[in-house]
């Protein structure tokens, strides 16, 4: 199944080849103050394929705080967070924000709640190592 998403404005766009095709798909909600404040809520395939295009570089911030293992890609124009990315061992994971797909059925998400407080640096990693989308392209103008 390919998904699209971007962000509001379509600085950030990508497109996400989920194999198989969901019959769900997974939603976590993080707890975290920076995911509650700005509306995080995330999704991942390990068998996904994400292809991401930005626009305008200069329109691109990247946030990390905490553990500094993780990126948020935010659009300083619209200032959405279509996507959070992780470097592990060489490798670029990602999860994507299910507010920035498109044409996906409310029916299709099933939502959890997350809550990653306490967790090792070892534990994050493994957890995304595992879980997120491990084939992940970023190309930019």
């Amino acid at each position: 199944m390919l998904i699209t998403g971007q962000c509001q404005c379509g600085n950030i766009s990508f497109n996400l080849e989920w194999l198989p095709a969901p019959t769900r798909i997974p939603a976590w909600a993080c707890a975290c103050s920076f995911c509650q404040a700005h509306k995080g809520v995330w999704t991942s395939s390990p068998s996904a394929d994400l292809k991401v295009q930005i626009i305008n570089l200069a329109l691109l911030t990247r946030h990390t705080f905490g553990t500094r293992t993780a990126e948020f890609l935010i659009c300083k124009q619209c200032e959405d967070i279509p996507l959070v990315t992780s470097e592990i061992d060489g490798r670029l994971y990602a999860v994507v924000n299910i507010h920035a797909l498109q044409g996906i059925s409310p029916a299709l998400l099933k939502h959890f709640q997350s809550d990653f407080d306490g967790e090792s640096v070892e534990e994050r990693t493994e957890r995304r190592r595992r879980n997120w989308i491990a084939n992940v392209t970023i190309n930019g103008s």
